[in-house]
């Protein structure tokens, strides 16, 4: 959608006001007090009403959800978040909020109505598959999968996309209020995870709600345009942890993509015990570190990743050990998950498991 800018201005009010200008004296004076008075008491026609946005997606982020990309404000080929961050990539126009996994997916988590509006497209129909199974020739034209559009008002649209086969439970025509259910989280058109991706427009230019008005050079410009009800919610995070545990087996990505990690619980007579963290948005530069103790103190595993050559959109990293005895020692196992930078600390995360005797 494409819009164009009216000054307002004609050839015909032009040349009024040219000839009043030329007036002498009081009269002329008047006037110029005339026009100061109606341009302080005209509105502003930049200053329009902008959209308040609730979340899109029923969920808490940084611990039931999470965000995993935002809008790309780099104009170039490269990619940089609103707070030039690398959590984008060249030419992304939304934000994506994460789920951790199918296990999750499969309980229904809602898609919502940011605002009130109208709803003016949707799909329904697309499999819920990842691109890396189907191809991007088996989903162009129809990267956003299964989802829908809603209208709102000041030239104002929400787009949803990626949401479960069969699961959009609105048509066109339909007004809807905000917080209202759209559909469900799913896995159709171009994407390798479950999420919901998220765009804004005005006027058919994207918008990025987390720095609305932004100028292109800035860093943390612009401003939300987010409910301030949503609070500290919406905070920016450079570096998430998204899941950890311990299992009885080597996690795979395949493993904790799916939630079947959580099959393979650690016991006292468990083969191995294996302390695993998978994090979102680590940057060049990083170092991780994921040590285990056992219940005396001493150390049981560790492992020290070298310094990341380039951004990551996810990351996981694992240390355990083979039972060698009988039986795991009782007691309480920890594990500690750090992340550096240049020498300092930029995130941390301690956990542990009971190991309890048979």
């Amino acid at each position: 959608m494409h819009a164009t800018a009216d000054t307002g201005y004609s050839t015909h009010s032009a040349r009024q006001s040219a000839r009043r200008f030329a007036a002498p004296g009081w009269s002329r004076l008047k006037y110029l007090i005339l026009i100061s008075l109606c341009l302080a008491a005209a509105p502003d026609a930049r200053a329009e009403e902008v959209i308040s946005l609730a979340l899109p997606i029923r969920c808490q982020p940084g611990l039931t959800c999470f965000f995993q990309s935002y809008v790309d404000h780099d104009a170039s080929d490269k990619a940089r978040d609103y707070r030039c961050g690398g959590r984008s990539y060249d030419g992304h126009d939304g934000t994506d909020i994460r789920i951790r996994n199918l296990e999750i997916q499969k309980q229904g988590i809602e898609v919502l109505a940011a605002a009130p509006g109208r709803v003016i497209g949707t799909r329904n129909d697309m499999d819920d598959v990842s691109v890396n199974t189907v191809g991007k020739a088996a989903i162009a034209g129809k990267e956003c999968g299964n989802g829908a559009v809603i209208e709102h008002e000041g030239g104002w649209r929400t787009q949803y996309c990626h949401m479960a086969k069969g699961s959009v439970r609105v048509k066109v025509g339909d007004q809807l209020t905000t917080g209202q259910p759209i559909g469900l989280v799913g896995l159709s058109g171009d994407t390798e995870f479950f999420h919901l991706h998220f765009t804004v427009r005005h006027r058919g230019k994207v918008v990025d709600p987390f720095a609305y008005g932004a100028t292109e050079s800035s860093c943390g410009g612009g401003r939300s345009i987010w409910a301030a009800s949503l609070g500290e919610q919406m905070q920016y995070r450079p570096r998430e942890i998204i899941d950890y545990g311990f299992a009885a087996v080597a996690p795979t990505m395949e493993l904790v993509e799916s939630g079947e990690i959580g099959k393979h619980a650690v016991s006292s007579g468990s083969d191995a015990l294996v302390a695993y963290v998978r994090a979102i948005g680590l940057q060049a530069g990083d170092q991780q570190f994921l040590a285990v103790q056992g219940p005396d103190g001493a150390s049981l595993a560790g492992n020290s990743v070298p310094a990341l050559d380039r951004d990551k959109a996810q990351f996981l990293i694992l240390t355990g050990k083979k039972r060698t005895e009988a039986a795991w020692p009782a007691g309480r196992y920890t594990a500690t998950y750090r992340v550096t930078r240049d020498g300092a600390e930029v995130l941390r995360k301690t956990f542990d498991i009971e190991a309890r005797p048979r």
